[in-house]
């Protein structure tokens, strides 16, 4: 059965080229290169082709059976793996990805084991954990032991520089002093293998407030930037900055409308708790019209990803697949049947563009 028209998930590549391009000048008046994260849009091969044409020499993903779909379908990019390698899949990742961020011995040494077999010179990034706690080395002597290891003892492998990941799980800022804590760190892995990296990569999309604020400190030359290029939103509405010049509509969900009713705005009956388990609040606002759309957490992630394009309509919430609107205060006239369109926040755009529910179209260069 071939995908309906809607749910649909509209791509504009040349607004994302175009924001590609302002991060990339952005990051090079600084000497930092960019590595173009393209897994929030389930590594379109149409999406990293567009950031390659603005300049991006690496293309990122967490998943390497995605960035071998992206080999497979002509990406010439060079290929970085975010997530640190399985060892189930080192075959793979010698195979399709030029560079891998690790933090491990053990992978390390199947790495090395595996790019000998193979007659290649895999790229490795050492990764520091800076207090987010999450992927990384937490011991700077452990690092050092491992990063001269690799240079000394591991022919497979090219020891191409150091990184951290922050913000993604232990919400914790980037600043000039963790990042600054790279630096030195990098500085004495230089001395003890007595040359220079080629990379101090200094996070994601997190860390370009530090560009903009003069504070990233000298020495970081690296960045993995994906929802920064792709939907330009987090910067603007979390952070304050004021992003003049980007583009934040980048993706478009439309949705059809499948029920509309009036109906009370406080549910009848004794409240329990939700379909996940959840015990939702709810405002008693009276009796309101509200539309149904086919569309759910299941396509989404949670509806407060997402943001209505039409004036007055509010989202009242979701279940694994409606999506429910107050549009009583709409100043459109909206019926069965009609496509609703939203903007949208990184969790609907990654939920969005992974679902195989929803049919992607791309507007095109």
């Amino acid at each position: 059965m071939k995908n309906t028209d809607y749910p649909m998930l509209e791509v504009d590549l040349k607004k994302i080229f175009h924001n590609g391009k302002k991060v990339m000048h952005m990051c090079e008046e600084n000497s930092i290169e960019i590595c173009a994260v393209v897994k929030g849009s389930d590594s379109s091969s149409k999406v990293a082709n567009t950031l390659t044409k603005a300049g991006c020499k690496s293309i990122g993903d967490s998943r390497i059976e995605k960035i071998a779909k992206m080999k497979e379908e002509g990406v010439t990019a060079q290929m970085l793996l975010l997530r640190l390698p399985m060892l189930c899949e080192i075959e793979e990742v010698v195979r399709y990805a030029d560079i891998s961020l690790n933090s491990e011995m053990d992978t390390l040494l199947a790495l090395n084991k595996e790019s000998i077999k193979q007659n290649k010179i895999h790229k490795v990034i050492l990764m520091m954990d800076l207090g987010d706690l999450r992927e990384g080395f937490f011991s700077k002597e452990e690092i050092l032991k491992t990063a001269l290891e690799v240079e000394k003892n591991m022919a497979g492998l090219h020891l191409y520089g150091v990184g951290t990941n922050l913000g993604c799980y232990g919400s914790i800022r980037p600043s000039k002093v963790n990042l600054t804590e790279l630096v030195e760190i990098s500085k004495e892995i230089e001395v003890l293998i007595d040359r220079k990296l080629e990379v101090i990569s200094g996070g994601a999309t997190s860390s370009l407030p530090l560009i903009m604020d003069n504070e990233m400190p000298k020495g970081i030359n690296h960045l993995r930037v994906g929802e920064g290029i792709l939907l330009s939103r987090d910067l603007k509405d979390v952070w304050g900055y004021e992003m003049k010049g980007f583009e934040n509509t980048n993706f478009t969900l439309k949705a059809q409308v499948i029920e509309i009713k009036e109906k009370p705005s406080y549910p009848i009956g004794e409240i329990f708790i939700d379909a996940f388990g959840n015990r939702p609040q709810y405002q008693d606002r009276g009796m309101r019209k509200r539309a149904l759309l086919a569309i759910g957490k299941k396509d989404i992630g949670h509806h407060d990803s997402l943001i209505p394009k039409d004036e007055g309509v509010t989202i009242e919430g979701s279940s694994s697949d409606h999506l429910i609107v107050d549009i009583t205060d709409s100043i459109k006239d909206i019926n069965i049947g009609d496509i609703m369109e939203f903007d949208m926040y990184y969790q609907a755009m990654l939920y969005l563009a992974s679902s195989s529910s929803v049919k992607k179209v791309y507007i095109d260069l």
